[in-house]
């Protein structure tokens, strides 16, 4: 596997569990972007953060909404299944399991 493959399965796994911790479920290709570069040290373009974005749309596990310059992502129910560990989207990284 690809070094560049792990980045983009662990970015999109560290999307879904943002926008998870937002009260509205909802953050912008640009605060994801920033808390990519500052939590994770993953620092990529928005607009690379945006392809990711489609892509997690295309699992439906985000809905996006154009807003200007940036689109809004909106945790959908793929998304949650993935992070509760009740589905598994091929291509995010699979999240750790609960310790008992």
């Amino acid at each position: 596997m690809s070094l560049e493959r792990i980045i983009r399965e662990e970015a999109r796994l560290i999307i879904l569990r943002a926008l998870a911790e937002e009260p509205n479920e909802s953050a912008t290709s640009s605060a994801l972007r920033e808390h990519l570069a500052d939590m994770f040290m993953i620092v990529r373009e928005r607009e690379w953060v945006e392809r990711e974005l489609f892509w997690l749309k295309e699992m439906e596990a985000v809905r996006l909404t154009p807003a200007g310059t940036v689109v809004i992502a909106t945790l959908q129910p793929a998304g949650t299944e993935h992070l509760s560990h009740r589905r598994f989207l091929s291509g995010v990284k699979r999240t750790s399991q609960p310790v008992c």
